[in-house]
């Protein structure tokens, strides 16, 4: 085989991740046609198409589904030990950190972290990516994500705790049967909005199934974000994190209320993976993320 240089490896990398030509160029910040040359010089290397067009993008091949493991655990070492050697600087950095949020952690976490990074990096991009818990795992190993903030354990990384939380029940405020109380013949009566558990969020289902009970799912939807446009005048429940709820309830029209049943509380947690334990940029970010967080709950 040919000579394989870093670039090449980063191209594949990062082609592999974005299953997009162009949303590749803007990650590795070169042009289009740099992109497509890399991949023809890779194609050659490996004598292989390795991605193939589609109507959403390109699709790795089977080569190309073998070969990425071994190429992003590659990219990985030699990255962190480039970075090992280097004085890390936030305030002249102009690194990209990638982090997964679900879109609870948008709202919540994400100003947070944004106000912090413009304070102490100025220059420092952040990327945020969709969580899908059952993916977390991989994308840290790999190396798709710097860090993820979630509520499961996420097992084989490192973790940090950033808050407690709890479940409660947001419903209108001019809920047509519900006041300030709410009882489980209710709870289980009226009609529920469900978030898919994707998020991480199932407690609440496996609760009351363990109790032989089922809420009436009337709206199903992929992201907590819509239900304050949702609930209020209607007499749909819904069952989130608190402090969304609180902050739901900013724009009025909304009123939260405790479950009537027993949900244990959760932790909410910073992950990463062992590999970046000698990167001082990463440490530096999941340091500045966890304290920006923890500061604002205060």
């Amino acid at each position: 085989m040919s000579h394989i240089d870093l670039n090449l490896i980063r191209t594949f990398v990062t082609l592999y991740e974005a299953r997009s030509v162009t949303l590749a160029a803007e990650r590795l910040f070169v042009t289009q046609p740099s992109v497509s040359y890399g991949l023809a010089r890779l194609r050659e290397l490996f004598d292989d198409a390795l991605f193939s067009r589609t109507r959403d993008g390109i699709q790795p091949t089977f080569v190309a589904e073998q070969l990425y493991g071994t190429l992003r655990d590659a990219l990985t070492r030699i990255e962190g030990a480039v970075q090992s050697t280097r004085q890390f600087d936030p305030a002249t950095t102009e690194r990209r950190f990638r982090i997964a949020l679900s879109d609870l952690g948008e709202m919540g976490f994400l100003p947070l972290i944004l106000a912090r990074l413009n304070r102490d990096a100025p220059q420092a991009e952040v990327e945020v990516l969709p969580l899908q818990v059952d993916q977390v795992g991989d994308w840290l190993a790999s190396g798709k994500i710097d860090a993820a903030i979630c509520r499961p354990p996420v097992p084989g990384t490192r973790s940090q705790v950033l808050m407690r939380e709890r479940y409660v029940c947001l419903l209108s405020c001019d809920h047509p049967r519900i006041g300030n109380e709410l009882s489980l013949e209710q709870f289980i009566a009226e009609r529920h909005i469900s978030v898919t558990r994707t998020t991480g969020h199932g407690s609440v289902e496996d609760v009351l199934t363990s109790m032989q009970l089922q809420r009436r799912i009337s709206l199903q939807v992929p992201h907590f974000s819509v239900l304050p446009k949702i609930i209020p005048g209607t007499d749909l429940l819904a069952v989130l994190p608190a402090q969304i709820a609180r902050l739901f309830m900013q724009d009025g029209g909304l009123k939260m209320l405790e479950l009537p049943f027993q949900v244990a509380e959760f932790n909410v947690s910073l992950n990463w993976h062992p590999n970046s334990d000698n990167s001082a940029a990463l440490q530096w970010f999941y340091a500045t993320v966890a304290q920006a967080i923890i500061d604002g709950q205060a």
